[in-house]
């Protein structure tokens, strides 16, 4: 089987992050959207939040979409599930050096996995978890930018 881990913290889950997860599966045969901690990022939606609205996103792809959480080094993570491929979405030039030097040094510590990027789709490119939460939290409307999962999470909180 091909099986690829598609890291991040989806702090919250975007459109953009979904279009990427969708478009994937046509190349493999299992996905795991697996929400690491990134300790340089102060969280909006705690791990249990995340992974509840993730796993509501993907409720009807349980088949090749697996939502999980994890610690520690992707490739490690990319280990124990037995996947050789690590997804990533890009979109832009900017991402591109961030992801590549992600990349290369993931190639350094795991050669057997290879990093697969996924150009974001058109009219995408623009959405970013970052913005989101700035949006959100000085209460702006973020219904076109994330999955209807998200925004009754958000209605939830208020």
């Amino acid at each position: 089987m091909n099986i690829a881990v598609f890291p991040g913290s989806f702090d919250p889950i975007t459109k953009a992050h979904v279009d990427i997860v969708e478009r994937a599966r046509k190349l493999f045969d299992k996905i795991y959207v697996a929400i690491g901690t990134n300790t340089t990022k102060k969280s909006f939606f705690s791990h249990e939040e995340r992974l509840a609205i993730i796993k509501d996103v993907f409720s009807t792809q349980q088949d090749s979409i697996e939502v999980v959480q994890f610690a520690g080094l992707t490739v490690d993570f990319c280990r124990k599930m037995g996947a050789r491929y690590i997804l990533r979405g890009m979109r832009n030039a900017g991402d591109f050096e961030f992801e590549k030097a992600i990349a290369l040094n993931n190639s350094d510590l795991a050669p057997d996995i290879e990093t697969i990027f996924l150009v974001s789709s058109s009219g995408l490119s623009h959405i970013s978890s970052t913005i989101i939460r700035e949006i959100i939290l000085n209460n702006g409307d973020v219904s076109r930018l994330v999955p209807a999962e998200v925004v009754r999470a958000i209605g939830l909180r208020q």
